[in-house]
């Protein structure tokens, strides 16, 4: 009875429900898991488990379909904290994307360093040492001033948080459309490596072992974090800048390194972030997987704020926190570490047996659930949305490209094209970023189309990649999201590595309106189609919906932006590929065909205006086989240099080869393609390679008698570049208009 009345502390009501982000439904859910009305910190509980962004309900059903197995798997999409891949010679890759969009939208310094943060730790608490990060960022109209002030911000978070905590930056984009003009995306990738004997798992279990709080105190900061995620972003959203959390590099480096201490004394159980929903998710998921409960003391947990309640404490998202459950006498081992390292700690509760979660405050039951109840997969709920095309898919189809003149000035769109935002060099970004720390870098000096990562202790390498073209996802988010992969898998092979897995951070609006829902499940079954292809399961990842803006009473989705991040091995470091053109004399030459095709490119939509048109060609197939040729070529020692066509086109992709060394390119079209189309259109599955002399006959026997489609363009020049005998200008001056774009822009 005491127990009771010590639990009645604040009254439920529907409007309480509902301004917790609750349905009916699940209010009547929740009173059937406890078999009694939920009290206000119980109910605010199942808010932030329940939310979208921690229960995925409105995703679950559709993620469930991805390829999820393979066999160089270590853990299962899901499982853990993060992707684990074997990766030989006793070691295992971990790796993860997430967002934070929404904390980004209002407060974008805060809001991108603790999304660097959080992901870094989901990454080390499996017992992994981040080596790597990437990131891929999507803004507005650069022209606006708010999109600026993002931009600074989210760069500088970005900037600030990673360099403190010492892991360098292998790759990353970043793309505008006036789409994310309110709702910024901001997607955060890191890349760790573990010996596969040393990978904690985030689990709680064995009766009687103490559970520690470790890192910062708890503040107020980050509360229904959770929840603030799973809504639209309205022009009131500023107001919620109490649930942005507050990042501290210097503490998360510091607790990197302790609990790489603590795993090696063989004391821990089990470990895991505290990241959105705090408290309640760490001590929810970790029992739920070791099927035990917890009694937890929130009194115990140091505070750095005075007057919080139970239900603050539980739902507080203060970073630079971890959960540890560590075996019974043990506890000096762990201790000693910590305060070596200046940690903070507190054993605030222990290992139960059952299911239930108890959490007292001052000796009084606060809330009293159980785990199973809150969780992916347990008692969560799990919806089945309906969806429909929308009207724009047909539109789009619609398209004639003949129906689109020919410029007159060729050169002309190339300049607008090299000095676009979206094309146009992002070193205003990646110089803000430390890339060489750690010196595992391999692409400083040698630029490649994926980030490369030396593994010594291996003599392998690792590539990694971010990429999705969120235009061609809008224009058809099947075909969109295929492309996005096979864009990743393509950017792996140009740098000489076979790509292994991906991880994926699924961008998308409201998932209760139709239209959007269709898009997330079409970019669902591309993203199925061509991971089988690819032979890359999908390790796990993230599913961010609500990217919507409620402005002025106009509902307005961000584009879709299914984000794929992948990594690939480079078994021999001999094989590590340029971009780059290395002299003067090599021979250019396309694998893949050209085609008549403008349908979606930048040309298309910045240039002529026209935002209503299909995806680019692509053919799955095609594509794979084209990637497997070149893979087998640079095996072969038979090509200098490999760089995909993407954004811009085949010029760009010249361009991009040329700029590194200064040099020049002399190329003709082909008489059978449109101009414009060949040099700036951005068909699918195509490749630009540079051929030296002395191997040219060995390249092309090889691709005649594996039948793979190739064209000779041309060969590379001192620094001029000309196109069918007309000349586009010298390279140093592109460059300088490509290098200078952006900055320009953001002064």
């Amino acid at each position: 009875m005491i127990e009771h009345q010590a639990m009645q502390q604040h009254e439920v009501t529907m409007d309480t429900v509902r301004e917790l982000g609750l349905l009916p439904e699940e209010f009547e859910m929740i009173k059937k898991f406890l078999g009694r009305v939920p009290n206000y910190t119980e109910l605010s509980i199942y808010s932030v488990m329940w939310s979208e962004h921690a229960s995925y309900k409105n995703s679950i059903k559709w993620i469930k379909t991805l390829p999820r197995k393979g066999s160089a798997l270590l853990a299962e999409a899901g499982a853990e904290n993060a992707g684990l891949v074997d990766i030989g010679g006793g070691y295992a890759c971990a790796f993860k994307i997430e967002s934070h969009n929404h904390p980004c939208a209002v407060e974008p310094y805060q809001g991108a360093a603790t999304g660097v943060g959080g992901i870094n730790r989901d990454i080390f608490t499996m017992g992994a040492r981040p080596v790597a990060q990437l990131n891929s960022l999507r803004f507005g109209n650069p022209k606006l001033e708010r999109t600026r002030w993002l931009m600074r911000g989210v760069v500088k978070g970005i900037g600030d948080y990673g360099n403190a905590f010492g892991i360098p930056v292998l790759a990353g984009e970043v793309f505008f459309d006036d789409s994310f003009n309110t709702n910024p995306l901001v997607n955060a990738m890191s890349v760790g490596i573990v010996s596969k004997d040393s990978v904690v798992s985030a689990v709680a279990k064995g009766v009687g072992n103490p559970v520690y709080i470790v890192g910062s105190a708890t503040g107020k900061d980050g509360i229904h974090g959770a929840t603030f995620a799973s809504a639209n972003i309205t022009e009131n959203s500023a107001d919620d800048i109490p649930s942005i959390q507050v990042g501290d590099p210097f503490q998360e480096k510091i607790l990197l390194e302790a609990t790489q201490e603590v795993i090696k004394t063989g004391a821990l159980v089990g470990m895991q972030d505290m990241g959105a929903a705090g408290i309640i998710c760490s001590t929810s998921e970790m029992s739920e997987k070791g099927k035990h409960g917890m009694r937890i003391d929130l009194d115990k947990v140091p505070l750095r704020q005075t007057n919080m309640e139970a239900w603050e404490i539980l739902l507080s998202e203060s970073q630079e926190r971890m959960l540890m459950v560590v075996k019974k006498g043990r506890e000096r081992d762990v201790e000693e570490i910590l305060n070596k390292w200046d940690i903070g700690y507190a054993v605030i509760g222990n290992v139960t047996s059952g299911d239930s979660l108890e959490f007292y405050y001052h000796n009084e039951l606060a809330a009293k659930v159980p785990a199973s109840s809150l969780v992916l997969g347990g008692g969560a709920p799990v919806y089945d949305r309906e969806y429909s095309e929308p009207e724009y898919y047909k539109e789009f189809k619609k398209f004639n490209m003949n129906q689109i003149p020919e410029p007159a000035d060729l050169v002309e769109v190339a300049r607008f094209l090299t000095a676009h935002p979206n094309i146009a060099s992002k070193r205003w970004v990646y110089q803000q970023y430390d890339t060489m720390i750690g010196t595992g870098n391999m692409t400083t000096n040698f630029p490649s189309d994926a980030g490369v990562f030396n593994l010594k202790e291996l003599n392998k390498a690792l590539a990694m990649t971010v990429d999705c073209n969120s235009r061609y996802v809008k224009a058809d988010p099947e075909v969109g999201t295929m492309i996005a992969v096979a864009e990743a898998a393509r950017n792996i092979v140009c740098s000489g590595a076979t790509p292994l897995a991906i991880t994926d951070c699924m961008n998308f609006g409201n998932p209760y309106n139709p239209e959007v829902y269709w898009q997330f499940v079409k970019a669902i079954k591309g993203m199925a189609k061509a991971c089988k292809k690819f032979d890359t399961p999908v390790t796990g990842g993230n599913v961010s919906f609500y990217n919507q803006s409620s402005i002025n009473g106009r509902e307005e989705a961000v584009y879709p932006t299914p984000t794929i991040g992948m990594i690939g091995m480079l078994e021999n470091k001999n094989h590590h590929t340029t971009l780059a053109f290395e002299e003067k004399g090599h021979m250019i030459f396309l694998i893949g065909k050209s085609r008549n095709d403008i349908a979606s490119s930048e040309y298309l939509y910045s240039y002529h205006g026209i935002k209503q048109s299909p995806a680019p060609f692509f053919d799955l197939d095609e594509e794979f086989a084209i990637q497997q040729a070149l893979l087998d070529l640079i095996a072969r020692n038979l090509v200098q240099s490999a760089h995909d066509v993407s954004d811009g086109g085949l010029f760009i992709a010249l361009l991009e080869s040329a700029m590194p060394r200064n040099l020049g390119f002399d190329i003709t079209t082909d008489a059978e393609i449109r101009t414009d189309a060949f040099l700036f259109g951005e068909s699918q599955g195509r490749i630009v390679v540079s051929v030296s002399p002395s191997r040219e006959t060995h390249f092309i026997d090889y691709m005649v008698e594996h039948g793979i489609p190739f064209t000779a363009l041309g060969h590379v020049t001192k620094s001029e570049i000309r196109i069918d005998d007309v000349s586009f200008g010298f390279v140093a001056d592109l460059k300088q208009l490509y290098d200078t774009a952006l900055e320009k822009i953001m002064a």
